[in-house]
């Protein structure tokens, strides 16, 4: 059994095409597979045995029949290896421009069918599987008259490659990879990445929960600090809700410390004395004298609130630091 060869698979040719081996037809070429040199007419030097179709690989047999002189040089030649590619000529008979046949380096439409006309023993190809293209009946050129852009125009497929391996390229650098890796390996990352963006959203929900269930128990201890105030004659029971929100503010810790110095309620005679005429009277309250809120008797704590607002305002700034809400 002789030495097969490659007459053609789907690999891009020198025209900047590519053929699908499946639109292949070999029958016509079967019931005379003549071998020609250098895809001249008139130059037969044998013939292809046994051609077959297997995967996107056309292959066959070469015999040379070494008839004429020619014929005898070059079966030595290939026998040797000085000799040693083919080329087969394809008539077109359909092509498709679609991107999704398209692959790198493409740069015009898909050949999906043609008829396998000749093979041909060359010197040297258009490139490793070298190819001549026809349609009807004339051999295409890649350039001057019968040109193949009047066949198979260009087509804009390179920006479109070329700007994938770029974003592909910026991709794998956002993500921490090297600048040359694969499109596998950035999916891969991706996957990786968003499971752990996955696992943090749990996280920061939980902490959420966390957080509002924190926040209920800080308003319940305050809430009860407060209303403990106010049974121990601390505040007066309408400044409950003042109070409440300043603890959320401040803090459980330094509510206590303001509530555990306010003095409780005293009696009301201590605020009261008889006038000239005999008659009982309320003694104006005095603020000035305090220091601070928390000085401030409790049973005084709602006029100072409601009545003296100038005092109230110095009063809890300068307990807490900061004035009031209006």
């Amino acid at each position: 059994m002789g030495k097969r060869v490659r007459i053609s698979n789907e690999s891009v040719n020198c025209y900047g095409t590519r053929i699908l081996t499946s639109g292949i037809d070999i029958s016509q070429y079967i019931r005379n597979p003549v071998l020609l040199y250098m895809h001249e007419r008139g130059k037969v030097i044998g013939y292809v045995k046994d051609i077959k179709i297997e995967g996107q690989d056309v292959t066959g047999e070469l015999v040379f029949d070494e008839v004429s002189e020619l014929s005898k040089q070059l079966k030595k030649q290939w026998e040797f290896g000085s000799v040693k590619m083919v080329s087969a000529n394809f008539q077109i008979l359909s092509t498709s421009d679609d991107k999704q046949l398209l692959i790198e380096g493409q740069e015009r439409p898909t050949v999906t069918k043609c008829k396998l006309v000749e093979v041909s023993v060359v010197d040297i190809g258009g490139n490793d599987d070298a190819i001549v293209l026809s349609h009807e009946g004339e051999t295409i050129s890649l350039s001057g008259q019968n040109s193949i852009d009047g066949v198979l125009p260009l087509i804009n497929n390179k920006e479109p490659i070329k700007k994938k391996k770029m974003e592909l390229k910026e991709l794998a650098i956002k993500l921490g990879l090297k600048e040359t890796a694969t499109e596998e390996e950035v999916n891969s990352k991706i996957v990786s990445l968003s499971a752990t963006v996955n696992k943090v959203n749990d996280l920061e929900a939980q902490v959420s929960t966390l957080l509002a269930e924190k926040k209920n128990v800080e308003l319940a201890a305050v809430t009860a600090a407060v209303s403990t105030a106010i049974s121990e004659k601390r505040l007066p029971a309408g400044m409950k809700a003042h109070f409440v929100e300043l603890g959320q503010k401040i803090g459980l810790e330094q509510l206590n410390v303001t509530l555990s110095a306010m003095q409780p309620q005293g009696k009301i005679s201590a605020t009261l004395h008889r006038s000239e005429n005999g008659q009982i009277v309320s003694e104006p309250a005095d603020f000035s004298k305090y220091e601070k809120l928390s000085c401030v008797p409790s049973n005084l704590m709602m006029d100072l609130h409601d009545n003296h607002r100038d005092e109230f305002v110095r009063l809890y700034k300068a307990e807490y630091g900061f004035e009031p809400e209006a």
